[in-house]
């Protein structure tokens, strides 16, 4: 069995983040605004999940830097 390619790798980690990020967008939109108040903790969610999913990506990307 082969090795991934670090190309793959790199698609993976691409294809993750989007499915990641499609999910959360879902997951939001299910919840719902229901006072102004939560407005302002709702927003903090969405970004605290969007930085992690970020995060995780940016670090799996530089542990397969593209060649050159």
């Amino acid at each position: 069995m082969s090795s991934p390619t670090r190309d793959s790798i790199r698609r993976s980690v691409a294809d993750r983040l989007l499915n990641s990020l499609e999910d959360l967008v879902r997951r939001h939109r299910a919840l719902g605004l229901h006072a102004a108040e939560e407005s302002a903790l709702h927003a903090e969610l969405i970004a605290a999940e969007v930085a992690h999913e970020l995060a995780v990506a940016r670090s799996a990307l530089h542990r397969h830097p593209p060649l050159r």
